[in-house]
């Protein structure tokens, strides 16, 4: 924080809120890893850019469930590519 530049007084503020977060994953031991649900938001991520255009909320829900969950898709839908 002494630092006369400021992004460096950012990052140690940035640090300083989230610290009890950080540490953490030392308290656990690196048993729990936040590797699967980062994966899962990438899928959902890319499934609403594909569905970017819908008019919708509901086609975007469901091409968020075909993409996440591996639904099979019914005949009358879009084919989400």
């Amino acid at each position: 924080m002494r630092s006369k530049i400021e992004p460096m007084k950012q990052l140690a503020s940035s640090l300083r809120h989230h610290r009890e977060l950080m540490l953490n994953w030392f308290a656990a031991d690196g048993e729990l890893s936040s590797g699967c649900i980062e994966g899962m938001n990438a899928k959902a991520k890319l499934a609403m850019k594909k569905a970017y255009g819908f008019k919708s909320y509901e086609t975007i829900e469901i091409a968020l469930y075909h993409q996440l969950g591996k639904l099979p898709e019914p005949k009358i839908t879009h084919r989400f590519c």
